[in-house]
């Protein structure tokens, strides 16, 4: 099997960085940020559909959800979104509407590029803007991955360790061992014994096949004193040009995934959920108009959840354009109004404490991008 087929049959993968070298790595604030890459294109219409408008009926006969939990008068939530509805309800989650990255080909190569590196052309940077972002910060030290993600990527040296033999229920050998006490400079975890015990408890093959179970085991990881402040997790197979489905259904199963990766991640950070982020992004949204296979295609604009204790006050964000036929992107497409930059900016800003005016400049070299961050955490 080729590598980047056993990638796309794995369901989902957890990425970790940001483990402290003691001692050194001191960073402006004390947050956790957890990115979710809705990888395929995520139907923001279908996740969050905007109810008070009425051509959705007409454009998606086939696709529209009767169950939907109730935001507001013009905004529903989709059925299956039932941890993150809760967080809704706590203040502890809010949703960015007809939003997309700078990126309109609609190509899943390209798309993804742009989501990881932030750049406004596809390939035209080695590191991402999580990377760049946790190097202005200060978010230093190592990782333990089987696959470094572009997103992480930053000018400072990621050092990413992942043997194969360190797979299915097998004891770390002693090479392994030793690195991963490297990353905590032997203050953190006092003997072998201990480092050894807690590994070939957490990492068995079945949990890592299964996104609950990373979510579970990232919190977890990232509310001990030592453990990483980022976490990259990605969910699979959200491209659905076939049979959609409206309450059940492909879309609806990867929703459901989504939502149990959101209430692992509380469950497991603990009391560090209250200085936690978790953002979604995804390269595209999808058509308005379902298509002759009941599915839907690439589209542009979407939707984005985001939640955590940082959040104070809950709702839906949206500069909404409408979805008649003048006011869709190139006749066929939901408009994005709200740069996804700016809420990853916005996020970079709670989680890490970066000034908006750094971030812009150092980490997304566009210093146009506007500052919605009061809209999302205050």
């Amino acid at each position: 099997m080729l590598r980047r087929d056993l990638f796309k049959a794995i369901p989902a993968s957890l990425f970790l960085t940001g483990f402290p070298n003691l001692g050194i790595t001191k960073t402006i604030r004390d947050g956790r940020f957890v990115v979710i890459n809705l990888e395929g294109g995520m139907d923001g219409l279908c996740a969050v559909p905007p109810l008070g408008d009425k051509t959705l009926r007409s454009a998606r006969r086939d696709l529209l959800i009767g169950g939907n939990l109730g935001l507001n008068p013009f905004f529903g939530l989709h059925p299956a979104f039932k941890n993150f509805g809760a967080m809704l309800a706590e203040d502890e989650a809010t949703i960015i509407h007809a939003t997309a990255f700078p990126y309109t080909k609609r190509s899943h190569f390209e798309g993804q590029n742009i989501v990881e590196t932030g750049m406004l052309t596809p390939f035209s940077s080695k590191t991402g803007w999580l990377g760049r972002a946790m190097d202005l910060a200060g978010v230093a030290g190592r990782s333990l991955s089987l696959d470094t993600p572009l997103l992480v990527r930053g000018n400072m040296d990621v050092e990413a360790y992942y043997p194969s033999n360190l797979r299915g229920s097998q004891v770390p050998n002693n090479e392994v061992l030793d690195i991963l006490k490297s990353i905590y400079d032997g203050a953190a975890l006092e003997t072998t014994e201990i480092l050894q015990r807690q590994l070939a408890s957490s990492l068995d093959a079945p949990r890592l096949r299964d996104p609950e179970g990373l979510a579970m085991f990232a919190g977890k990881k990232m509310q001990e004193p030592y453990g990483p402040k980022v976490a990259v997790i990605r969910v699979r197979e959200f491209d659905t040009h076939a049979n959609q489905g409206a309450e059940a259904g492909l879309h609806s199963e990867q929703l459901e995934i989504v939502d149990n990766v959101f209430g692992a991640l509380k469950s497991g950070l603990g009391e560090m959920w209250s200085s936690t982020v978790v953002l979604t992004v995804t390269e595209f949204g999808r058509t308005i108009g379902q298509n002759g296979s009941a599915g839907t295609d690439h589209g542009y604009g979407s939707a984005c959840l985001i939640a955590g204790g940082l959040i104070e006050n809950a709702g839906v964000v949206s500069d909404w354009p409408g979805l008649k036929l003048s006011n869709l992107y190139d006749g066929r497409d939901l408009m994005a109004t709200i740069d996804m930059r700016s809420v990853c900016a916005a996020c970079l800003e709670a989680s890490f404490g970066l000034e908006h005016e750094a971030i812009t400049e150092q980490v997304f070299s566009d210093p146009k991008i506007n500052r919605i961050y009061n809209e999302i955490f205050t």
